[in-house]
């Protein structure tokens, strides 16, 4: 056997005219376990693919594989978002799809999918069952794949993964939408794998981290640098000066901003909600919390106006009961919102100027001219997010944590009542969230109304006050932040 594992030569990448690789080389031996972590953008995405063999680039990648093991002698490669069609192979979903689409069997069902990979790659489907139990997710077998949330869908990526236990695992971004609990179970599975012959390479910058773990590296100007540990990026930022519109209070049309009074959704014989009791008055900050499943996208999509059946429940949003004449667009005015599902659907074709506008219409891309007051304000945030010199690139053609800036962007851009940011900071560096963050709190100091989703507590803006929990469709908790019990 090779005294290697990978060894990558001489390995240059650009892209449009810029580079993102310089003669990085980059050598792992058996037995070594890596984090690749590192500001966004780095190109560490990219080196993870052409590692896998999904990118072409110059240079030299060989890996070399125990032929004598008995795990399967292929390289995966976990891309940070999960990729699936429709039952017709197609994958053109829109984003309000996932509610409305619970009666029509449009996609596979999780256990379908599951019994697919496990005869395409001739696993064992008993041996699957105890990373499902891991990982809390048994009880997503009936579930369709449009119906998961960015966490259930990590999850999915994962326990085929786990499952399959190839001699090199990649992931991109493995704890992204996890609850804390499956957090720590990932930890622990990883470890299993890796003490049965798998190697791991994980992309992240995240500190708890599997005890496997025997190495870090960054990439830094195009190069391939080992170091200790990975080191907190988020240094001391100086923010720019808000942009002057930004600064005013929102006109609010309600004390009331939302108001939901025994609140049920069930899909079938499936209770996603029970009996849930929650208002939110103008001004306030709530954290929204609760394990992966638990039912907050869905609590979510009753706020923002996107699930049919707000319309049988009695539900309130911005002082009118929902279904007293009000569209969907009439609630969306109020509304600056993002979520990872959201940012899958968005219109590919959308550059990140058109992307940042489309905020102040709250469509998935710019299909009108916008006024010269209007695309002044667009201008001051593309400056003040530091965008300018990508402004007219396709947002697709971003590194996934300057994506996710322009989306951020365009939630602020009509100064709402109401910002809704589920788990905003996925795919951003340390340094983004802290900046993110820091505007959060400048945003919302003006009195702007908060909901935000977040499970990592080292990640969240310092302006939260006050917070709800969900456990299994039930609100658990209702606390202030020194945990005096409200309701």
């Amino acid at each position: 056997m090779t005294e290697h594992f990978v060894d990558v030569q001489n390995l240059s990448l650009k892209f449009q005219q810029k580079a993102v690789l310089r003669d990085l080389n980059w050598t792992i031996n058996p037995g070594e376990n890596w984090v690749l972590g590192g500001i966004s953008g780095s190109g560490k995405t990219s080196l993870a693919k052409i590692i896998a063999g999904l990118q072409s680039a110059p240079g030299d990648v060989k890996i070399y594989f125990d032929r004598e093991s008995l795990l399967p002698a292929e390289t995966l490669f976990v891309e940070s978002w999960y990729q699936f069609k429709n039952l017709e192979g197609v994958a053109n979903f829109y984003y309000q799809q996932r509610y409305t689409s619970q009666q029509a069997k449009e996609t596979l069902t999780v256990h379908a999918e599951l019994v697919g990979y496990g005869k395409e790659k001739g696993l064992h489907f008993d041996q699957v069952e105890p990373i499902l139990e891991a990982l809390a997710f048994a009880t997503f077998a009936s579930s369709q794949l449009i119906e998961l949330s960015s966490g259930e869908h990590k999850k999915l990526q994962l326990v085929k993964a786990l499952w399959l236990k190839p001699q090199l695992l990649i992931i991109d971004q493995p704890y992204t939408g996890l609850d804390s609990a499956s957090r720590k179970n990932l930890n622990i599975l990883l470890d299993q794998v890796a003490e049965e012959g798998t190697q791991l390479i994980l992309i992240c910058n995240d500190i708890e981290l599997p005890t496997c773990i025997t190495s870090f590296a960054e990439i830094r100007d195009g190069q391939l640098v080992k170091v200790d540990a990975l080191e907190s990026s988020a240094t001391e930022i100086h923010l720019r000066e808000i942009p002057d519109f930004l600064k005013e209070s929102p006109v609010y049309s309600s004390e009331d901003i939302v108001k939901m009074v025994n609140v049920n959704i069930s899909y079938g014989e499936k209770q996603v909600l029970k009996n849930i009791n929650w208002e939110v008055k103008a001004g306030e900050k709530w954290l929204l919390q609760g394990h992966n499943g638990s039912g907050k996208s869905t609590l979510l999509s009753l706020v923002n106006g996107d699930h049919p059946q707000s319309y049988a429940n009695e539900l309130y949003l911005f002082g009118n009961r929902r279904g007293s004449g009000e569209s969907i667009w009439d609630i969306k005015q109020h509304i600056g919102l993002i979520s990872p599902e959201f940012h899958w659907y968005f219109d590919p074709t959308a550059t990140v100027w058109q992307s940042i506008a489309s905020g102040f219409y709250d469509t998935v891309g710019l299909f009108q001219q916008l006024p010269y007051t209007k695309s002044i304000q667009v201008d001051e945030l593309v400056e003040y997010f530091g965008l300018t010199e990508n402004k007219n690139e396709l947002l697709t053609a971003l590194p996934l944590g300057k994506q996710r800036l322009v989306l951020l962007a365009r939630t602020i851009i009509k100064n709402p009542e109401l910002l809704i940011l589920d788990e905003p900071c996925q795919g951003l560096d340390q340094q983004q969230t802290k900046h993110f963050n820091q505007l959060v709190d400048e945003l919302c100091s003006n009195g702007m109304t908060l909901i935000y989703v977040g499970h990592f507590e080292s990640q969240l803006p310092t302006c939260i006050e006050k917070r709800i929990l969900l456990e299994k469709g039930e609100v658990k908790v209702v606390e202030s932040l020194n945990t005096e019990i409200l309701s």
